[in-house]
């Protein structure tokens, strides 16, 4: 009876693994594509295609798919389309800002990035440093028995 009582809750009794397969794209890196790229700037900014079509060599798609052991399914697809090797245009789901191993979307702005909104402060400038008068060096003679000061030159 105590045994039975484990199995059905989020303990990992028994262990469920996750499944994630695709590419994860954040909305950054689509931010980056502009109309006129070759294939290769796009393969730079978002990596390499999952699917790649041979009967439509014009068309990458970047699906993604993640089944945790424990809550909910998570499906997005994006896909790139060029003309005479070049980016045409793109379409897909709303992708997220910010990186798997990053915190969870809170909505707020990811670490790095300056809010641009209009509740956003300009950044107080650090203090500036404080000036110091130059200091004279005596340079140690150990022949002689006490140092002459001499200006800094």
């Amino acid at each position: 009876m105590a045994l039975s009582a484990c199995g059905t809750t989020n303990w990992g009794l028994p262990y469920r693994s996750d499944v994630q397969q695709g590419n994860w794209i954040t909305s950054e890196q689509v931010a980056q594509l502009q109309k006129g790229m070759t294939r290769d700037q796009v393969r730079f900014i978002l990596g390499t295609p999952t699917l790649q079509d041979i009967f439509r060599s014009n068309r990458w798609d970047y699906p993604y798919f993640n089944k945790p052991g424990y809550g909910k399914t998570q499906e997005r697809k994006f896909t790139v389309f060029f003309v005479n090797d070049v980016l045409d245009h793109w379409v897909g789901d709303k992708q997220p800002d910010r990186q798997p191993f990053q915190k969870a979307d809170t909505g707020m702005t990811p670490a790095g990035k300056a809010d641009t909104g209009p509740a956003a402060k300009a950044p107080t400038p650090p203090p500036a440093p404080a000036t110091r008068s130059p200091v004279e060096i005596q340079p140690v003679n150990p022949t002689a028995g006490s140092p002459s000061p001499q200006p800094l030159r």
